[in-house]
């Protein structure tokens, strides 16, 4: 009878560890959550791990099951922290998103508005102006034109002046420093010519 049963476990310890794997691959296809690649993660650690120990009191299949069983339930509560960890991470982002998103909405409605009751305020003040209004305005205008027009006028007129002045101080210079030089230079040479004389 144990002969039997030994061979049975064994067998059973393949087929475990093949319907794991499956499980694995095609839950890793599928984008699984954290809790469910944890939980096949861990079971398949587990039987592993079971089937070891299980195997060195003769009872190997029935290691690999608890140890399966422990190992998913292990896996499976760390994937779930992770899950609900990014879970709330993810609804913190959205919410502050939404928060943003509404802060900008609400600042286009008041520059609307704002935009919207200084027209408003402009076409009522524009009833109100008078042609004697209008006229001294557009008289007043005319004349800062035509003062501010002046002063651009002397202002230029006081740079060329200064601009004239600068030049021919340094044409003066200029023309100084060539007296000078043909002075020492003819100097120079009367006293050759008058030592040869001489």
């Amino acid at each position: 009878m144990k002969t039997n049963r030994r061979p049975k476990m064994r067998t059973s310890i393949p087929l475990l560890l093949t319907f794991l794997s499956l499980g694995l691959v095609t839950g890793c296809q599928v984008a699984p959550s954290k809790t469910a690649k944890g939980a096949g993660v861990g079971g398949a650690a587990g039987a592993i791990g079971g089937a070891v120990i299980g195997n060195q009191s003769g009872n190997s299949g029935q290691g690999a099951l608890i140890g399966g069983a422990a190992g998913a339930a292990v896996g499976a509560a760390i994937g779930l922290v992770q899950d609900m960890k990014e879970r709330t991470q993810q609804d913190q982002l959205a919410q502050e998103r939404a928060y943003q998103q509404e802060v900008a909405r609400q600042k286009q409605d008041e520059a609307r508005v704002r935009d919207q009751l200084n027209e408003e305020l402009a076409i009522a003040q524009g009833f109100r102006i008078s042609d004697a209004e209008l006229n001294d305005a557009q008289r007043r205008a005319d004349e800062s034109s035509s003062r501010l027009a002046e002063l651009k006028s002397e202002r230029e007129w006081a740079l060329n002046r200064k601009k004239q002045l600068d030049e021919t101080e340094t044409k003066i210079e200029a023309e100084l420093a060539e007296i000078a030089r043909l002075e020492a230079e003819l100097a120079e040479l009367r006293g050759t010519t008058t030592a040869d004389g001489g």
